[in-house]
């Protein structure tokens, strides 16, 4: 038991303090030829011969390497801490009452087998700062005093170095894993049994599941994993050293093994990553990396192991076993339609089990699936609440059978990809992608809403000119962060105003030109591995590059409304609720404006008439028709408001 080794360890703790205690006495005494206390002596052997676990004490000798006089002088030091004895040996060997303190020159009076060598920085008892140097002219003369960590170690009791409080994280627990992360762990286990133990470098963007992953490597390998968040890596190097120094000490003492957790890698400082990188060189112990991405810079062997998320078919079995769920037809068709849109990692299936109060209402675990996948998103793109549907939307007929298709591709995909086998003869292209094309006003931010409000997902919308960035590589960064954080499938991205990036490549003429085409291509990349629905919004059509419209599922023209659509608008403009009076659709088709303008006139006017008291009228929608074309620098003919009055 844990308690009889801890009793048995601190007995063979106090019997080592006799032993030494009883040294010093016959030192004094100037007796060298006196026994040591023969009863101290098998009392160590026989507390040492039932211990299934080695004493505190022989496992610091052992791993630490020392002499037999540098275990007395440990010893000694341990003393003045635990035994009142050794303050009152310590003085009457100096000879001052006043000096109870321990020095190298005293432990070589009083002790046999002494080396100078003991006393060097490179010998363990400094290298590996089991005992700290006090003030002194002479380094014989300098007082000693044991580590803190040491000595509990030596007393059996479990407590963290103080130079690594507040950078370590001991507290993982091991998750529920899935048979593919089974197969990655065990890969590493085997790697790591019979190696020089390589850099382990966890790839992928979901954090819990590579934890886990790391987690349980460890727990496989009976290593004491530590996490360290890189932010928190000492970027000084005096500091850094020092972290070094006092980490490869604990590793030593608890056959630890580092978890370096670089998720925000890309924002670190230059300085950060390259105290990172000099950490990894110098560190000799199982270390595990988790990033988005793998430290390229790193001389230390190391292999790159990509972490995906559960594949659909183990997602599902999470689902199942998560809410207990019969293998009924109907429930199954459910489970397969949530997996199908929500791509969730072991984590987050738990904390949409747990947030719906263990619920088998798919249409509750639906919603929650929707809120796991937002934290992340809501950081980078703007989240529309959608309330609108198809009634709303006003569009000839073919473009509304487009948009249909795009909800129906949404919706099926779990049928034609998993169970009908699309997805096994291509994995490219499975993200379904959509340009919107037309003229300020005409509907495109509309109908994506009404998507997904018929599809019951988010929808973020993300402003490309925001995204693009003049410096090298920063507008591959800034779409990385967007396709990962909506990596869950669970939401409909929006990019506005897509010809800021996607405008015709141009002729190669300078380097610029030459990394504007590379973000395009990056972009195309992306949007073809992202297994949502992306819609990418834009004025001028004819802008794009024909390529790219080529790698695009949908295309769907907006054309500037006729009389009869507009007509069709104002007559679905206002809220049931509205009080109107005497309005006349018709008459107000002749203003020839896009619905966006429309929808602004008739806010305004449903505010002017609020002011009056009165309901909506003619000369309300007159005198905020006015307002909307000043604004948009606009004549209002004769024509258009013949007959309002």
């Amino acid at each position: 038991m844990l308690e009889s080794w801890e009793t048995a360890n601190q007995s063979y703790l106090a019997a080592a303090l006799d032993e030494v205690a009883e040294e010093i006495e016959n030192s004094i005494a100037q007796d060298a030829t006196a026994p040591v206390n023969s009863q101290a002596s098998l009392k160590l052997k026989q507390l040492a011969d039932s211990m299934a676990i080695p004493p505190a004490l022989e496992q610091v000798c052992a791993i630490f390497q020392l002499s037999a006089f540098e275990r007395r002088v440990l010893l000694l030091c341990a003393g003045i801490e635990v035994d009142s004895r050794f303050e009152s040996l310590c003085a009457t060997v100096h000879g001052v009452p006043t000096k109870t303190y321990p020095t190298f020159g005293l432990a070589q009076v009083v002790f046999d087998q002494f080396h100078w060598s003991a006393m060097t920085p490179n010998r363990p008892l400094r290298y590996w700062k089991l005992l700290h140097l006090g003030d002194g002219n002479a380094l014989t003369q300098q007082p000693l005093r044991i580590n803190e960590r040491i000595l509990h170690y030596l007393a059996g009791i479990e407590a963290t170095d103080p130079e690594l409080l507040g950078l370590m994280d001991v507290d993982l627990e091991i998750d529920s894993l899935v048979s593919s992360h089974q197969t990655l762990i065990q890969q590493i286990v085997t790697l790591w049994q019979a190696s020089e133990l390589p850099v382990v470098q966890l790839c992928g963007a979901e954090t819990d599941d590579k934890t886990t992953i790391a987690t349980t490597i460890a727990d496989k390998l009976s290593l004491n994993l530590r996490s360290l968040p890189a932010d928190h890596v000492p970027i000084h190097i005096s500091e850094l050293d020092t972290f070094i120094r006092h980490w490869q000490r604990e590793a030593l003492l608890t056959n630890g093994a580092l978890l370096i957790r670089c998720d925000d890698f890309d924002r670190l400082s230059h300085d950060r990553i390259s105290s990172i990188v000099h950490l990894i060189e110098q560190i000799h112990c199982p270390i595990l990396i988790i990033s988005r991405e793998s430290l390229s810079s790193i001389q230390r062997p190391s292999i790159r192991c990509d972490v995906p998320k559960p594949t659909s078919e183990e997602q599902f079995t999470i689902w199942q076993a998560a809410i207990h769920q019969k293998s009924s037809a109907k429930s199954n068709r459910k489970l397969r339609e949530l997996c199908a849109q929500f791509n969730l990692s072991t984590s987050m299936i738990q904390s949409a089990i747990a947030a719906t109060h263990q619920t088998k209402n798919i249409d509750q675990l639906w919603e929650a699936c929707r809120v796991q996948a937002r934290p992340r998103l809501d950081e980078l793109a703007e989240r529309i609440e959608s309330s609108v549907s198809w009634q709303d939307l006003v569009l000839p007929n073919h473009q509304q059978q487009v948009l249909s298709q795009i909800a129906a591709h949404v919706r099926q995909r779990a049928t034609v990809y998993e169970t009908w086998g699309f997805s096994s003869k291509n994995k490219r292209g499975l993200g379904i992608s959509a340009l919107f094309a037309g003229s300020s006003g005409t509907g495109k931010t509309l109908a994506a809403e009404v998507l997904a409000h018929e599809l019951k997902l988010d929808l973020y919308k993300i402003n490309l000119s925001s995204v693009i960035s003049k410096y090298i590589g920063e507008t591959e960064k800034n779409l990385q962060r967007i396709f990962d954080a909506a990596a869950t499938g669970g939401v409909i991205l929006l990019f506005d105003e897509a010809d800021a990036l996607f405008g015709k490549r141009s002729e190669v003429k300078d380097s610029r030109d030459r990394y504007a085409n590379i973000e395009v291509s990056y972009l195309l990349q992306q949007m073809e591995a992202y297994t949502g629905l992306a819609i990418l919004t834009t004025n001028l059509q004819s802008h794009l590059d024909s390529a790219f419209l080529r790698r695009l599922r949908f295309v769907v023209q907006f054309p500037f409304p006729d009389a009869n659509q507009r007509s069709e608008i104002w007559r679905r403009i206002f809220p049931a609720s509205t009080p109107t009076a005497n309005l006349d659709v018709m008459k107000l088709a002749q203003l020839n404006l896009a619905g966006g303008n429309i929808r602004n006139i008739a806010l305004n006017s449903a505010f002017i008439a609020a002011d009056a008291g009165e309901p909506i009228q003619m000369k309300h929608l007159l005198q905020a028709a006015q307002s909307e074309y000043a604004k948009l620098e606009k004549s209002l003919t004769e024509v258009e408001i013949a007959g309002w009055l």
